[in-house]
């Protein structure tokens, strides 16, 4: 009984470190893939950091006019425009088909996946990675470079933020997409989804309505991808941090078991595809 006790642990930890193996070659394949053509890369990542710069002048130039919007000054404003750049970034660049699922279980391509020895969830997120999200991800760090009184435990804290915010990204998105196993073509829904996810993270909290608020700390998160964060990282509030990537547990767990729910649901394309 006891041996038994000791192989069960060991083989769930074999198993995580399969996986994060897995996600890492994942990943420099992607990179390796997005090398190859470096002048689009190139286009794409100074593309998106000067559509996200338009998007700073243009509150400059509101709240210097007329200050203090929803209680946010210009630095907190920037903040979240950088913090949630980045968290979307990365979400994108690690798992690039969260928005791209529904196209996948729809055309049928979902039977190479199912094919592969890894988790067909993981493995078809992380199959794909985003040129343009680069620029995202190096927009937030530019930002926060860029604001004054930011020392080395602040940029700490940006990271261990950032990364429950992009699992949250991650969950949110990919669960909208998991909707086509139960209505057939949802991509009307899930991308007013993502749409409403990242735009009302953008602002600052105190623009929406206190009734709505409850809908920005569950069906569409933001508040969990931008609002907190910004409390956290002012208040250099670590001890809520692990609450922060508990949530985006949470939030992934049950992405995770829509798609499982969803998948019993697949029928085969018949495709004669590949994936090398």
């Amino acid at each position: 009984m006891n041996e038994l006790n000791t192989i069960q642990p060991a083989r769930r930890t074999g198993r995580l470190g399969a996986y994060l193996r897995f996600m890492g070659m994942a990943f420099a394949v992607n990179v390796k893939a997005v090398l190859e053509y470096r002048l689009n890369f190139l286009l794409q990542f100074f593309g998106m950091m000067l559509n996200n710069a338009a998007f700073a002048a243009f509150w400059a130039v509101l709240i210097a006019r007329t200050g203090a919007v929803g209680g946010y000054g210009f630095n907190d404003v920037m903040f979240v425009w950088g913090f949630v750049s980045s968290a979307f970034g990365l979400a994108h660049i690690v798992f690039g088909n969260i928005r791209g699922l529904s196209r996948i279980v729809l055309e049928g391509s979902l039977d190479v996946y199912l094919l592969q020895p890894k988790d067909v969830w993981l493995n078809l997120l992380a199959s794909r990675t985003i040129v343009s999200a680069w620029g995202d991800l190096a927009y937030g760090f530019i930002i926060l470079a860029l604001l004054p009184g930011h020392g080395p435990l602040h940029w700490l804290l940006f990271v261990a933020l950032m990364v429950p915010a992009a699992l949250i990204f991650v969950a949110v998105f990919a669960g909208a997409e998991s909707l086509c196993f139960f209505m057939g073509n949802s991509s009307g829904i899930s991308s007013a989804v993502s749409e409403f996810l990242l735009t009302f993270s953008l602002y600052p909290e105190g623009v929406h309505g206190a009734w709505f608020r409850w809908v920005l700390y569950t069906i569409l998160p933001s508040g969990f991808v931008a609002f907190v964060p910004l409390r956290i990282f002012k208040a250099l509030d670590w001890p809520l941090v692990p609450l922060l990537w508990g949530i985006a547990i949470g939030y992934l767990a049950l992405s995770y078991c829509l798609f499982r729910v969803g998948l019993k649901r697949y029928e085969s394309g018949n495709r004669m595809d590949a994936r090398v």
